[in-house]
């Protein structure tokens, strides 16, 4: 078995998987509702709150629903009170 095999039968990419999941849901979700520019910014903001997670690599998808959250957090404190009420 190579290593390629390997990685795609491990549990890591499994949580990869699950993770990329998370942040595609997520970006979809920006984009249809307040465009491509802020999806790009909420992206990079997912990125930097999986990183501030204070839990091991292994993490289970409702870990990866609280990047989201957190992520949907500084989009709020970036968008206009208007552009909220939407």
């Amino acid at each position: 078995m190579n290593f390629q095999e390997q990685f795609r039968n491990s549990p890591c990419a499994d949580q990869i998987r699950i993770a990329e999941r998370e942040l595609s849901a997520f970006i979809r979700a920006v984009t249809q509702l307040f465009g491509p520019e802020e999806a790009n910014l909420s992206a990079e903001d997912w990125l930097d709150e999986s990183e501030l997670m204070d839990r091991p690599p292994r993490s289970t998808g409702r870990e990866w629903r609280a990047v989201s959250v957190a992520a949907s957090v500084r989009l709020a404190k970036r968008l206009p009170a208007a552009q909220q009420r939407r």
